[in-house]
């Protein structure tokens, strides 16, 4: 034996509550003997369960702003892991540009959700901020792309969370990754509760209120459907342009619990996801309570939705497209059982498996 710990696990920053944060948090508890380190931990804004566990921070976390605004510590964020050394037989490392950074001891599994997007996607990442950002983001692009080549280069096993995103991974990296689809875990049976003042028999919409997502454009979509009504679930920065700006038929709640998110994909008429997703983990969310979806036929939504079945695409984040797919999604009609059969391909367990396979692969002997 080498006497290092058997798994250890690297994810960029726990801030806030998103799929990547809620996947770690299942890699974690199937490992609960791992330590998890990272960037920046707050521990009110992102998921309880990461209580239960030995969660390591970098110094940068000491710097309270950057916590909050991890953006703003993009030039920091590379040196950073650098310096961090990982001594462990197997290191998970569940990246969007900097975990898989780490230097490690043992061997080093990549779970790449994105290549990261502000260095290959950054009209996206960018989308509404200033001149100045973008020219920053410029000037830093070449020394960031020769650092992040170099990270990728470093693992043994690279891991994506879908047939797009394994496309880019060839694309940016040249490697071979394979495609895990990253674990859906919905418990349909748990308590529900219905927020205050919503009705059931609405079109839903799940999403961080970030320009890339496009909720301004369902929102806006929603004048073009005035028989039906909108319910968005989400904070972020443009969430007080949008409240300012939504049509009668459109309620903005913010973020709430998970017993009123259970009650509002049960109590939906369906799902409208036209954000630019690199996984698209709503569709299944919804389909697990028989709430099918109509999303952006983008990314990692060709994967999660299996059209005329488990929902419809628009084929652009326009108003018109959407309030198109809207009236398509509610007239339906869709199967309950197709869509909860759906779902259950991403339960947990399979994913688990798939993972134990790989670190078993990658482990290297004493």
């Amino acid at each position: 034996m080498s006497g290092r710990p058997p798994v250890a696990l690297v994810h960029d920053y726990l801030t806030q509550r998103g799929g990547a944060e809620r996947m770690m948090l299942t890699v974690a508890d199937a490992y609960p003997d791992a330590v998890i380190h990272t960037s920046f931990y707050d521990p009110e804004a992102t998921f309880p369960g990461f209580a239960r566990h030995d969660v390591r921070t970098l110094p940068i976390d000491r710097i309270t702003l950057l916590r909050h605004h991890h953006r703003l510590a993009l030039p920091l964020l590379a040196p950073a892991f650098s310096r961090l050394h990982v001594d462990a037989e197997v290191t998970i490392c569940q990246s969007t540009g900097w975990a898989h950074g780490a230097r490690v001891s043992g061997a080093k599994i990549v779970y790449c959700n994105n290549p990261a997007r502000w260095l290959y996607q950054a009209d996206q990442y960018l989308a509404g901020s200033s001149m100045l950002a973008r020219a920053g983001l410029a000037v830093l692009t070449p020394p960031l792309r020769r650092w992040d080549a170099r990270a990728a280069a470093s693992a043994d096993r690279y891991l994506a969370n879908s047939r797009a995103v394994r496309a880019r991974i060839a694309r940016v990296y040249g490697i071979d990754a394979d495609v895990v689809p990253p674990p859906v875990d919905v418990d349909v049976d748990a308590p529900r509760r219905a927020p205050d003042g919503i009705e059931p028999g609405f079109v839903l919409c799940v999403s961080r209120l970030l320009p890339y997502k496009n909720v301004g454009a369902v929102v806006e979509a929603m004048a073009l459907v005035p028989d039906q009504r909108l319910v968005v679930v989400g904070t972020g920065p443009l969430a007080p342009e949008l409240t300012a700006t939504a049509p009668a038929n459109v309620t903005l709640l913010g973020q709430i619990g998970d017993e009123e998110l259970r009650w509002l994909y049960a109590s939906c008429l369906g799902l409208v996801a036209a954000s630019y997703e690199d996984f698209g983990l709503t569709p299944v969310e919804a389909a697990a309570f028989g709430a099918p979806t109509a999303a952006l036929r983008w990314g990692g939504f060709l994967d999660t939705i299996h059209e005329g079945e488990t929902g419809c695409f628009f084929d652009e984040p326009t108003p018109d497209r959407i309030a198109a797919a809207v009236r398509e999604l509610v007239a339906g009609p869709w199967s309950p059982g197709t869509l909860v059969a759906h779902a259950a391909s991403y339960r947990p367990e399979r994913f688990l498996t798939r993972l134990a396979d790989v670190v078993d692969e990658v482990r290297r002997p004493s």
